[in-house]
């Protein structure tokens, strides 16, 4: 079993650059068609897995095969994991998310034309993404060293908790006794956003696997525009922010109380409020 060397690196990345290009620009006509802007997250997530699959298996690199099939199987499982979980949820919902339905009313008769140039910026970051995933699955050295298992462990663990905090939000919700109510249960009860940690950590692994430990080999380091790019997107950008100004105005002072007790991001033990 071997990889497609069909290319070089910057090809590899131009290709998949293209890819994501192409698949946001879809995304925008599938939710001119249906009027659900949620498809965006389902297009950028089997987007980014595609890419990845590009860089690690169709570009010329120094990687043994078995790193660059591990890397490969990784970015795959965890893009169909996502891209699965939001079908399922877009494909079901009876209103358009949350965060999107926003920007169309703030956007007003603009929101077409400044949601194509939306998604294509999405695009742009993901061309970092698969830049991650190129240098982690092209790193010099024996396969299978102790940071590939460690890389591996991450990338489940991250996936495993973002499966349970969804889980538990999509039974809170269920509850009809809950509707109104902020959910603080499970792992919500320790972050404000435990699925974006999560989906935070699993783009740790890649750094994990792509720095040498012995320093001679900087191309590496680029693996951490992954890590950064994620926390910057999901903190500062497209992720909280959006969401807990929905919060706020659906919420209220139930979720005033809730953001003063839990951490925004990282995992901690709440705090006591007076």
């Amino acid at each position: 079993m071997g990889a497609l060397n069909e290319m070089s690196g910057l090809d590899s990345i131009i290709v998949a650059s293209v890819i994501l290009s192409a698949m946001m620009a879809a995304a925008w006509a599938v939710q001119r068609a249906t009027g659900q802007s949620g498809w965006a997250d389902v297009f950028w997530s089997f987007a980014i897995g595609i890419g990845g699959l590009v860089t690690a298996l169709m570009a010329t690199g120094d990687g043994p095969l078995e790193r660059r099939w591990l890397v490969a199987g990784m970015v795959a499982f965890w893009s169909m994991r996502l891209g699965f979980h939001i079908l399922s949820r877009t494909a079901t919902a009876t209103s358009e998310d949350a965060r999107y339905a926003d920007l169309r009313r703030e956007w007003g008769d603009r929101f077409q034309g400044r949601l194509f140039l939306f998604l294509q910026i999405q695009a742009l970051c993901g061309i970092g993404l698969v830049v991650t995933v190129y240098v982690a699955a092209h790193r010099p050295g024996p396969a299978f060293a102790i940071t590939d298992g460690i890389g591996l462990a991450l990338l489940i663990a991250s996936v495993v908790g973002e499966a349970i905090s969804d889980n538990q939000l999509r039974a809170f919700a269920a509850d009809p006794s809950n509707h109104g109510k902020v959910c603080d249960a499970g792992l919500w009860r320790w972050s404000r956003h435990p699925n974006y940690f999560f989906e935070w950590l699993g783009w740790v692994a890649y750094p994990v696997i792509a720095i040498s430990l012995a320093g001679d080999w900087w191309p590496g380091l680029l693996a951490l525009i992954g890590p950064a790019l994620m926390y910057w997107l999901l903190v500062h950008v497209s992720g909280i922010p959006p969401l807990e100004a929905h919060m706020l105005r659906s919420r209220g002072d139930a979720f005033k109380a809730y953001r003063a007790r839990t951490s925004a991001f990282f995992p901690l033990p709440p705090k006591t409020t007076n």
